[in-house]
């Protein structure tokens, strides 16, 4: 193992100790596994270890699941990056522009009411009093909440992270496809790239070996996140990975096992900067550039008892994948190996 790897390893271990980190913790260079390690319990109450195949919610870093299978479909010449919302589904959405394209919902700059914006809202729970998360368990129940809702500004006017764009675009998938949007993502993606672990679980009936997600109070209690989120994730976050599939995941898709090389790198282009110098949005993934290069493709995910930052860094040939079970701590991780690049 080389100076930097170890050195990276200590720093992760130092990192990880000192905010209490609960997770796990992966890092690959090319296919050697540099580092992997678990931290926490997956479930308190019965002191339960996290291991490295623990599974865990990953919140918005699965929307490029999503993007992915938008491009998919693009490629089998379903619909384009140019096609209008309107003519995509049959579904009434009163008040929202007609030149609103799959190109705006993947970009985030469709300009379409959120149901939650996080400029405007801090609290992911609150949504849940008026709408109880036990009945969010298909995309189309999320629809009352923002589908009579008014245009925030014109198609393709800004960058505005929006959760319902992706919603949208998952209930174009299953429009097109005929599949509930799970299905689709678990036959043409998580079962090519061979992510075994890895699925839409729903709350009430998570499967072995899943961390339960927890949110620590300003008083030293905690409660876990079970009332805090819909019951089932969907098309803008919710899935649940290990960090082996998560690394499957990656080698899967810059592989062009998922899309081929056109639409891959169609996905991977840096469409839109999101307002912060040498940040910029593709479709799904986030993408830092530095010094007219990119530095970092990645996701992320943060919800109420769940965080996560996952990574490829094409210069170093190096793979991140951070997951935790808490609201905070792969942010810190993740800045903490940058550091080191």
């Amino acid at each position: 193992m080389s100076t930097l790897h170890m050195d990276l390893s200590r720093l992760i271990k130092e990192t990880s100790k000192e905010i209490d980190f609960s997770g796990v913790i992966g890092v690959k260079v090319g296919d050697d596994l540099i580092h992997s390690s678990a931290h926490g319990y997956s479930n308190r109450s019965d002191e339960i270890m996290n291991t490295t195949e623990t599974r865990f919610g990953i919140a918005s870093g699965c929307k490029l699941f999503t993007a992915i299978a938008i491009c998919q479909l693009i490629q089998k010449g379903k619909l384009s990056v140019e096609s209008k919302l309107q003519d995509c589904l049959p579904m009434v959405f009163p008040n929202f522009h007609q030149n609103v394209t799959i190109h705006h919902l993947l970009t985030h700059t469709s300009g379409i009411p959120d149901y939650f914006d996080e400029e405007v809202m801090e609290d992911f729970e609150e949504l849940w009093q008026k709408n109880p998360m036990y009945h969010i368990k298909r995309l189309n129940d999320f629809l009352p909440m923002f589908q009579d809702g008014v245009m925030m500004f014109q198609p393709g006017g800004r960058f505005h992270y929006n959760n319902a764009g992706y919603i949208v675009l998952g209930l174009i998938v299953e429009e097109l496809t005929g599949l509930e949007f799970s299905e689709y993502i678990n036959k043409n993606i998580f079962l090519p790239c061979e992510m075994k672990n890895s699925g839409y679980f729903s709350m009430d009936q998570l499967p072995k070996n899943t961390a339960l997600g927890y949110i620590d109070e300003e008083n030293g209690a905690w409660r876990t996140n079970v009332y805090s989120l819909p019951i089932k994730g969907g098309a803008d976050g919710g899935a649940y990975i290990s960090t082996t599939d998560m690394f499957r995941f990656w080698e899967g898709l810059f592989s062009n096992q998922l899309l081929n090389q056109e639409y891959t790198n169609l996905l991977l282009e840096p469409h839109i900067s999101t307002g912060d110098e040498g940040e910029y949005y593709g479709y799904g993934i986030w993408i830092s550039k530095k010094n007219d290069g990119i530095f970092k493709f990645y996701i992320m995910g943060y919800d109420p008892g769940v965080s996560f930052h996952s990574a490829v860094y094409p210069a170093n040939r190096m793979k991140t994948v951070i997951v935790s079970n808490e609201s905070m701590g792969p942010y810190d991780i993740a800045r903490a190996i940058e550091k080191e690049l």
